[in-house]
């Protein structure tokens, strides 16, 4: 992983680094560094959690190891960076290994975890750059979401250094703001004052989930001998941020205790789906909406006999006592087997394009969109999930869940794709409907389709630029 970090890390950015460990690791002469690492990672595994042992115990044998290295042939003649970059190896192999031994390793670390990412959360809906008294002329947005944005990708490492990267590549895209913000204006060099609030902000919009354990994961693991300089006083920094969002309250913002109090269960209830403010009517008439649709689908049901009808090998009845009243269906069908009937009932339609008008993001890439469709996109997610949670509870069906990759900060929409997609969806009913008889999924077959036309799409761009 790329990114600054003054001398702490200046040696360890080198692309070859954790290769070349890995290549000395493998020498002969290297048997006995790899049956220590080795027994210290099975026997550490098989010990009851306990994370202040824990970390004496691992911030020990790194060291022992990295003296050993120094000691040994295969280092022999080796500068200060190669030595350096070798202990860079060493931590990382072992805190892979360990991870998910001692990653929240304790109910209180996921308990907290649980705690700050729910008071981010509310305080996300409401908090603005003047209640943490952030000058305007340090606002930017397009700086704040590229910081947010360098802060979220730390959970896709394990470890402690890529994690800490993540961290210091946030802090430097605040300080660059800063900074060039203050020579703009003609304004002495900015501080701590003026870097930490816009850090608690920035850390309040991105709220990454487990950034207490993220935190503690650092403190204890990071070898303490490169947690130093320009590293450590940004991560000072944001455990700071950390300490006082845990403890945000009404002064802190330069509010009223009440109107403090009115935001925080606004925003709570916003995010429950239950709020009846004049902000949320659109999520109100949403509800409404799908209760009529649910009314008249009963009504249907209450008239037309289905009773028999044979859908994906399953029956789908609906079934009346002497009495009128509706006895429970016997076999329900799974989220999934809807999905696939659906699907396979979508390819054959015509028209395609006219299920998807509601939904403009369908066939955008991540590089299409811009910071202005980040409103739109969310109030599309938050209508989607909605609706799929009502419906599966609505028909006794638990949740299943539902992978979503992982997605990057979009850019800017074009929206110009759908019509080919579309055209290569409707191309590809015959050989979708062959992996459905194979007993493939339906909806996953679809997905890949789509990413085919998409792949197909950007490969013709290529080519005609090539050309031109």
């Amino acid at each position: 992983m790329e990114g600054g970090g003054g001398d702490a890390f200046g040696s360890s950015t080198a692309p070859l680094t954790w290769h070349d460990f890995l290549e000395r690791m493998r020498h002969p002469s290297a048997a006995d560094f790899v049956k220590s690492i080795k027994s210290f990672i099975v026997s550490f595994s098989n010990k009851v959690p306990d994370p202040e042992n824990d970390s004496a115990a691992v911030q020990e044998f790194l060291a022992n190891m990295e003296g050993a290295f120094r000691a040994h042939t295969l280092w022999a003649g080796s500068s200060e960076e190669e030595l350096e970059s070798a202990g860079e190896g060493l931590e990382k192999y072992v805190m892979t290994k360990l991870f998910s031994r001692v990653f929240a390793s304790v109910p209180e670390d996921a308990n907290s975890d649980g705690e700050l990412y729910e008071k981010m959360a509310l305080l996300q809906q409401f908090v603005r750059p003047e209640n943490l008294d952030i000058k305007p002329a340090f606002q930017n947005e397009t700086s704040w979401l590229l910081a947010q944005k360098e802060l979220q990708k730390i959970n896709m490492y394990k470890a402690p250094r890529d994690k800490l990267v993540c961290i210091l590549n946030c802090c430097k895209v605040i300080n660059n703001l800063l900074l060039n913000a203050s020579i703009a204006s003609n304004e002495n060099p900015p501080g701590a004052d003026e870097f930490l609030p816009v850090l608690i902000y920035v850390t309040i919009k991105a709220n990454p989930p487990q950034l207490h354990s993220n935190l503690l994961y650092i403190q204890r693991y990071r070898r303490q001998s490169r947690l130093v300089s320009e590293a450590a006083y940004f991560f000072t920094n944001i455990l700071s941020a950390e300490s006082f969002i845990w403890n945000i309250d009404a002064q802190a913002l330069s509010m009223d205790e009440i109107e403090f109090q009115k935001k925080m269960e606004s925003a709570r209830a916003h995010l429950m789906g239950l709020s009846t403010g004049t902000e949320h009517q659109q999520t109100e008439t949403n509800l409404d909406t799908m209760e009529e649709r649910l009314k008249s689908n009963r009504e249907l049901d209450s008239t037309v006999s289905v009773e028999g009808h044979q859908v994906l090998s399953q029956s789908y009845g609906i079934n009346k006592d002497v009495d009128g009243k509706y006895k429970p269906l016997i076999n329900r069908l799974s989220i999934s087997d809807l999905e696939k009937k659906g699907t396979t009932d979508l390819l054959k339609e015509e028209n395609v394009n006219k299920y998807f008008q509601e939904y403009p993001f369908l066939f955008a890439n991540a590089g299409d969109l811009t910071v202005d469709d980040v409103g739109s996109l969310l109030n599309c997610y938050k209508q989607l999930v909605l609706r799929y949670v009502a419906l599966s509870r609505g028909m006794g069906i638990g949740n299943e869940s539902l992978s979503l990759p992982n997605t990057e900060t979009p850019s800017e929409l074009s929206g110009v794709k759908e019509s080919e997609y579309v055209a290569e969806m409707e191309m590809k009913v015959e050989d979708h409907e062959e992996v459905s008889r194979k007993g493939g999924s339906c909806a996953e077959d679809l997905i890949l389709q789509m990413d085919d036309a998409e792949s197909k799409k950007v490969a013709d761009d290529s080519t005609a630029e090539v050309s031109s």
